[in-house]
C-alpha cells in the first residue's frame, strides 16, 4: 500500500474528526471501497467511516463541530455528514440477522464494543472486509482480504454471506469490476442460494454495474456461470452457432472499452444490454429479459430493435462494399434512430476477424456521415406545412403522399426538398 498516496487521498478535516473521536476514548476506521480501492493503487472519494467505544450522541457533538449531521439510519446508526462539500458517512458497528424475507428482512443490533473482527464478518466478500484505522492508518485484515485481492480471488466472508441474496449479483459485478475470479467455495455457496426475494430495481442495478463500470465484464459472465445463474436468467446464452461464452465474453470487453464514447447514458445501456443478450434466441427473449428487470422505456423499446439488425448487419458487413448501400444505410437508420451504436457493435464483434470488422465499420461509418444518417435518422423531406401551402387539407392523402415521398427519398430517387415538392405538385395535381 503506498501510505503517501493515501494520506493525500484522505481529506484534513476528516483526518482531524478521526483525532477527537480518539480523544474521546473511541476508535475509527475507514472501511469497504476506500480500503480495497487503495490497495488497488485508486484514489477513491468513499468515505464510510466505522466508530468503536463511543457513544452515538458523543459521536454527534463532535461533527456538530465541522457541520450539521444527519442521522440519515438511526436504526442501523448511520450519521451522514456533509463539510465543506466534502461527505462522509459515519456508522457504528453491527450485526444482522435474518429474521424474514427480502433485503429488509434483517434484524440489526448495533455494538459499540465489538471486535473488528467481529463486525467485518457482516461483510460479503473478504476485499471488503478490511479497516484502516485512523488517524495512524493500520490496515486490520482479519479475513486476508489484502491477500485475496493480490491473488485475484472474490471469497465470502462468512456464512452469514447467505442471508443477503444480492450478494450473489454482487459477486458478478465485483469479479468484472477487480478482475477477481471466484473461490470454489463461494461459486458452490452461491450456486444454492436463491434470487427470487430480491426486487427488479436491485437487480437492475448489480446489471448496471456489471456492464456499464470500468473493468472486465468477461470475468463477471465467468462468474456467473460459475454461480448457475442462468437459472433466473436463461436468456443470457454464450454467442454464435457455438454458443460460445468466450466470443459473448469478448463482445462485452470490447464493448465496455467503447462505452466511454457515448456520453448519453441511456445510449449506453441500450448498447451494453443488447451485447450482454446478443446470444439471445429471439425479439420476445430479449424484451423478456429486460422487462423483468426494468421499466425504462428507451431500454425496452430500442434494444430489441437494435438485437434484430444485428446478424443482418453482420452478414452484410461480409461483403461491405457492395452491402453498405446507400438505401440500406438509410432504412439502418430509420430503424434504430441513428447509426452510432450499431457502428460500436460492428467493430466489437468477434464474429467477424479483426481486419474484416476493421474494413467494414471504416465503409460503414464513412457512408453513413456522408449520407447524413450517422448520428440521427433522416427526416422526410416534405413537411405538412409543404402541403398545406400548395392547398391541401389534413386528411387521409395527406399521410399518403408525405409516406410515398418518404420512401422514394429512403430509395435516393428523391434527394432535395425541391425534388420533394416538386413530387408533390404531380400527385396532388393526378388526385384532382
Amino acid at each position: 500500500m503506498n501510505f503517501e498516496q493515501i494520506k493525500k487521498d484522505i481529506p484534513a478535516r476528516l483526518m482531524q474528526i478521526a483525532e477527537r473521536i480518539c480523544a474521546a476514548g473511541g476508535r475509527c476506521y475507514l472501511v469497504g471501497g476506500f480500503v480495497r480501492d487503495a490497495i488497488l493503487g485508486r484514489s477513491s472519494r468513499d468515505f464510510d467511516v466505522e466508530v468503536y467505544d463511543i457513544e452515538q450522541e458523543t459521536l454527534l457533538k463532535i461533527l456538530r463541530d465541522f457541520g450539521k449531521p444527519n442521522l440519515v439510519g438511526k436504526a442501523f446508526g448511520v450519521v451522514h455528514l456533509m463539510t465543506r462539500g466534502l461527505e462522509l458517512d459515519f456508522s457504528f458497528p453491527r450485526t444482522e440477522s435474518k429474521v424474514g424475507e427480502g433485503h429488509r428482512g434483517f434484524l440489526v443490533q448495533t455494538h459499540l464494543h465489538l471486535s473488528f473482527q467481529e463486525a467485518a464478518r457482516r461483510r460479503d466478500f473478504t476485499v471488503n472486509a478490511m479497516g484502516l484505522s485512523l488517524p495512524n492508518l493500520e490496515l486490520s485484515d482479519p479475513y486476508s482480504g489484502k491477500e485475496d485481492l493480490e491473488k485475484k480471488i472474490l471469497r465470502h466472508v462468512s456464512d452469514a454471506f447467505a442471508e443477503d441474496s444480492l450478494r450473489v449479483l454482487r459477486g458478478v459485478q465485483f469479479a468484472s469490476r477487480f478482475s477477481l475470479t471466484l473461490a470454489p467455495e463461494t461459486a458452490a455457496l452461491c450456486r444454492g442460494l436463491s434470487l427470487a426475494d430480491l426486487s427488479s430495481e436491485r437487480i437492475f442495478e448489480e446489471f448496471k454495474k456489471w456492464l456499464l463500470k470500468p473493468g472486465r465484464p468477461s470475468l463477471g459472465l465467468k462468474a456467473f456461470r460459475e454461480m448457475n445463474l442462468e437459472r433466473f436468467f436463461p436468456e443470457i446464452r454464450g454467442l454464435g452457432s457455438e454458443n460460445s461464452d468466450e466470443k459473448l465474453g469478448e463482445l462485452l470487453d470490447r464493448i465496455s472499452e467503447k462505452l466511454p464514447r457515448l456520453s448519453d447514458l441511456m445510449q449506453q445501456e441500450i448498447l451494453a444490454f443488447t451485447a450482454l443478450l446478443s446470444g439471445a434466441e429471439n425479439g420476445q427473449a430479449v424484451t423478456a429479459f429486460l422487462s423483468r428487470i426494468t421499466n425504462e422505456v428507451q431500454l425496452l423499446k430500442k434494444s430489441p430493435i437494435l438485437f434484430a439488425f444485428i446478424p443482418q448487419m453482420i452478414s452484410s458487413a461480409e461483403n461491405p462494399e457492395e452491402n453498405f448501400n446507400a438505401e440500406f444505410l438509410r432504412r439502418a437508420s430509420v430503424k434504430l434512430g441513428g447509426l452510432n451504436l450499431a457502428h460500436l457493435y460492428l467493430q466489437s464483434s468477434p464474429l467477424l476477424s479483426d481486419v474484416k470488422s476493421q474494413e467494414a465499420s471504416q465503409i460503414f461509418e464513412e457512408r453513413a456521415r456522408a449520407l447524413g444518417v450517422f448520428e440521427n435518422a433522416p427526416e422526410p423531406l416534405l413537411r405538412g406545412s409543404d402541403l398545406i401551402q400548395m392547398g391541401l387539407k389534413p386528411g387521409r392523402l395527406f399521410g399518403e403522399i408525405i409516406k410515398e415521398e418518404f420512401e422514394l427519398q429512403l430509395q435516393g430517387k428523391i434527394q432535395t426538398a425541391e425534388e420533394a415538392k416538386e413530387f408533390a405538385v404531380k400527385k396532388i395535381g393526378t388526385k384532382n
